[in-house]
C-alpha cells in the first residue's frame, strides 16, 4: 500500500497552555484518533514535535555550512507532528487528515511518500 505523511500544523500561540481542561480535552482527541488509525492497521509512525524555537535548520551556501536557531521560514502555523500512515489511496488518507483534531483550528498537508526502494525492485 502507498503511504502518506500527514504533517500537523498549528498556531502554536493558540494551543491551551500544559494542564488546562482544554489542552487535556486536546490531548485526549489526539490519543483517540492515533489509537483509531493504529486499530485499522494504517498507523506506521507519528509524534508531536518540540516547540518552533527549538529547531535548527542547516543549510550549505558557498561551501560553508550555516546552522541558524528557529525554522527555515517564518509563518502562521507551524509543523508541530506527523503521522506516517499506510493507506490504499489518497482518498483514504484525506480521509484520516479530516479526522485529527486540529483541522478545525490548524491544517493538515497530505505528502505521499516516494518509496525508492520499490522503485529500485520495480514494483
Amino acid at each position: 500500500m502507498p503511504q502518506y505523511l500527514l504533517l500537523v500544523y498549528t498556531d502554536e500561540t493558540d494551543v491551551p497552555a500544559m494542564g488546562t481542561p482544554e489542552r487535556d480535552a486536546q490531548h485526549a482527541a489526539w490519543f483517540r484518533v492515533t489509537e483509531e488509525l493504529r486499530e485499522a492497521g494504517h498507523l506506521v509512525a507519528g509524534d508531536a514535535l518540540h516547540p518552533v524555537a527549538s529547531a535548527t535548520t542547516v543549510r550549505e551556501r558557498d561551501g560553508g555550512r550555516l546552522v541558524t536557531d528557529g525554522p527555515f521560514a517564518e509563518t502562521r502555523e507551524q509543523l508541530g507532528g506527523y503521522y506516517l500512515i499506510d493507506v490504499p489511496d489518497l482518498d483514504t488518507a484525506i480521509d484520516w487528515a479530516g479526522r485529527l483534531p486540529n483541522v478545525t483550528y490548524g491544517s493538515v498537508e497530505v505528502r505521499p511518500v516516494v518509496n525508492f526502494m520499490a522503485a529500485v525492485e520495480g514494483e
